[in-house]
């Protein structure tokens, strides 16, 4: 990487700058823009500037040497992006206020607790094999859709209890409504605030209502009538700080939003995209029926077969590197500084590029091929790749999401085949994370050996 020069300069209009550019496609704008013009490069959006970061030295750079320069964007008189979701939640927080939610949950997503959360997931997967098999051969479904199902089945039963599906299915149209409000905002510093009534600030505060209405409505069922869910739920409302003080109904509000949000849509999408990628690769998905005829022969796995199951993991990671559930980082940068001897303005906002670093041809080769063999060796890929971020705000569900998802497209290769009925390749679209825009629809067919 070159040394001591100005960092190149999306070209774009007077006034706008690259907006125009941006809100047509974001996505493919961040990836033309890292071909056209390298691994380090900044754009304007109106008055907003950006820098686009697409490479692993500069990430290991940013996040983990000056973790202090690069901070996370919330400020709660205004709030953009996420954090007009999520609040003050584990992904948005700062601080004192993050580092007391990190060691609160940090228990709950062990890997020695995980084991137990089992038998919720194949409960989940089991109702999306039997809504499968009574749809019968030949059905049409959306994939998309069905994995939004099961992981919210997944992510209710495990997190919140069985208690309050009813109430979480009513949420997840408006939290979608919220989370593209939200990912459109950060690239668009000409939004009009919230209380001007344009559609789209209409929509999102009515939407807004709808979860907040069910969010509180459930913290002041579970603080009226106390009782042992053993859930998070009930964590977040028992916890308290050094001097005994409870999280208020607001803390606790944004915690529940953060990870059903993290822990639902990534998952889905993940699983959509591993689906979409074996259904278009029948090599992939023989070597993956082997070893799933060989080590689980048509049963559900258990803790300890999915241990074994090497080459599923390494479809999965495939799967996240080719297509990552979440495409950009975003950070703002608190002080001037460098990246390799290239300098960096204080105020800017700095987008790091995980589909550009997943598919850079300095650490991949035939970046665009879905090859999961490549994650069978033990080459080290840390800031290469990057699914679930690095460095200290790693996600915190990483492991969990890639049981579950293990669990879950296990159960669903042993029982069905998927034929897609569009053979043209999916068009990313990129919200708060990567899609395939129109979903995937898919023609199922019951595997006669099960």
């Amino acid at each position: 990487m070159p040394q001591n020069q100005p960092i190149p300069k999306i070209k774009g209009e007077f006034l706008l700058g690259n907006l125009r550019q941006m809100k047509a496609n974001p996505f493919q704008a961040l990836c033309d823009w890292k071909r056209d013009y390298g691994d380090l490069v900044s754009f304007r959006l109106a008055i907003r500037y950006f820098y686009l970061i697409s490479h692993p030295k500069l990430i290991e750079q940013a996040l983990i040497k000056q973790s202090d320069v690069f901070v996370k964007m919330y400020d709660p008189k205004k709030p953009t992006g996420l954090a007009l979701v999520l609040g003050q939640g584990l992904v948005t927080s700062q601080g004192d206020l993050w580092q007391r939610q990190r060691r609160l949950m940090q228990p709950v997503f062990q890997r020695s607790n995980l084991a137990s959360l089992l038998p919720q997931i194949v409960t989940a997967g089991n109702n999306l094999l039997t809504r499968w098999q009574l749809l019968g051969d030949g059905a049409q479904v959306n994939l998309a859709d069905e994995m939004m199902q099961v992981t919210l089945e997944v992510i209710t039963q495990t997190m919140f209890s069985t208690s309050v599906l009813d109430k979480i299915e009513h949420i997840a149209p408006a939290l979608d409504t919220l989370l593209r409000y939200a990912a459109k905002s950060v690239m668009n510093p000409l939004r009009m605030p919230l209380f001007i009534p344009t559609q789209a600030n209409r929509e999102f505060n009515a939407a807004s209502a709808v979860v907040d209405d069910v969010i509180y409505g459930i913290i002041e069922q579970r603080r009226a009538q106390p009782a042992e869910h053993n859930d998070l739920l009930d964590m977040l409302l028992n916890a308290s700080d050094d001097n005994g003080e409870l999280m208020s109904d607001k803390q606790v509000r944004d915690e529940v939003i953060t990870i059903f949000t993290a822990g639902h849509e990534t998952t889905a999408n993940l699983l959509t995209w591993t689906l979409y990628l074996l259904a278009r690769h029948p090599d992939v998905l023989a070597k993956l029926r082997q070893e799933l005829d060989t080590l689980v022969q048509g049963k559900v796995p258990t803790a300890e077969d999915l241990q074994q199951l090497v080459y599923t993991r390494a479809v999965l990671n495939e799967s996240m590197r080719i297509r990552p559930p979440v495409g950009i980082m975003m950070r703002r940068i608190n002080k001037n500084t460098e990246l390799d001897g290239y300098s960096l303005k204080q105020g800017r906002l700095a987008i790091f590029s995980i589909y550009n670093i997943h598919h850079h041809p300095d650490f991949w080769q035939q970046p665009e091929q879905f090859d999961p063999e490549r994650f069978l060796s033990d080459e080290n890929r840390r800031f290469s790749f990057m699914p679930f971020g690095t460095g200290e705000r790693i996600c915190i569900g990483n492991h969990f999401a890639l049981l579950e998802s293990q669990l879950l497209l296990s159960m669903i290769i042993q029982h069905f085949d998927l034929q897609l009925l569009n053979t043209d390749e999916a068009e990313i679209e990129m919200a708060v994370t990567l899609k395939p825009k129109g979903g995937v629809p898919a023609k199922l067919a019951i595997r006669s050996r099960c």
